[in-house]
């Protein structure tokens, strides 16, 4: 009878399933469990991130941290476990299993990292066209709108034919004046860009002054006045700003893609290979 039970205990460790405690992956050296793949994708859930394939974008995410930490450490660059306990206080995931906890922890050293990394190594050395604040200002007029109160008078339903003998007007008065002598009501009024909405935004925002716009849908749009209002003050700064962090992190992305590269990883189960 005691041969039984032994037997029959052996028999119920050896049906766990294998997966359970299984080595999916190794990263320079490390182990990446299915536990720390299932911990990751839990957290991705709690960020709202999800895919029809998270375990394996879990995986790689797990695979990049190790590489961004452990470049990190070249530049002492990694943060210490206080400075992380205290960001992940900030991002009020509520309470979580340790399994998920340690797997936070190793997300957010690891972007800490990056960031620094980032910011030591690769800010300084982008360098902003005049060219470039441009093109940014246009895309984030024609997106969001500019600080900037515009005198807005707009034709509606008017003929293609009557559009194209609008003439330049001198003023916002003599641009009414045109429109009228066409026989046309027209409309003027004050908004600033941002809160214009998002159709009338698209076309005025590269619309040069005191120029008619093209015909849509049987409108046309003018622009007759402009004012930067007082929050423009710092736009450009903040434009540059915005321009060289977005070439920072396409720099940076192909930074850790040559990393990748380089790492030595092994994947140990055929459904998380490429």
């Amino acid at each position: 009878m005691k041969k039984y039970y032994i037997s029959a205990i052996i028999f119920g460790l050896f049906t766990i399933p294998l997966h359970a405690t299984s080595i999916i992956a190794n990263i320079n050296g490390e182990p990446i469990s299915d536990t720390d793949i299932t911990a990751r994708t839990k957290l991705m859930a709690r960020q709202g991130r999800t895919s029809v394939d998270n375990r394996r974008v879990a995986l790689q995410n797990i695979i990049d941290d190790n590489i961004k930490v452990e470049y990190a450490s070249n530049f002492n660059a990694v943060p210490d476990e206080k400075t992380v306990d205290t960001e992940l206080k900030k991002m009020n995931l509520g309470v979580l299993p340790a399994s998920e906890i340690t797997m936070a922890k190793r997300a957010l050293r690891a972007e800490m990292a990056w960031q620094m990394v980032v910011a030591r190594t690769i800010m300084p050395t982008i360098k902003i066209s005049d060219e470039q604040i441009t093109s940014e200002t246009a895309d984030l007029a024609r997106t969001h709108g500019l600080p900037i109160e515009m005198t807005i008078i707009r034709l509606i339903d008017i003929p293609s034919d009557i559009a194209a003998k609008l003439s330049k007007p001198s003023s916002c008065d003599n641009a009414m004046e045109i429109a009228e002598r066409f026989g046309g009501a027209p409309q003027k009024f004050t908004a600033a860009q941002y809160e214009l909405s998002a159709d009338i935004r698209e076309r005025v925002a590269t619309l040069a002054k005191l120029t008619w716009s093209p015909v849509v849908d049987r409108s046309v749009l003018l622009v007759c006045n402009t004012k930067k209002m007082p929050e423009y003050k710092n736009l450009d700064k903040t434009i540059k700003q915005n321009a060289i962090f977005k070439q920072a992190m396409f720099t940076a992305d192909q930074q850790l893609k040559q990393l990748r590269r380089k790492a030595i990883i092994i994947i140990n189960d055929d459904r998380y290979k490429l």
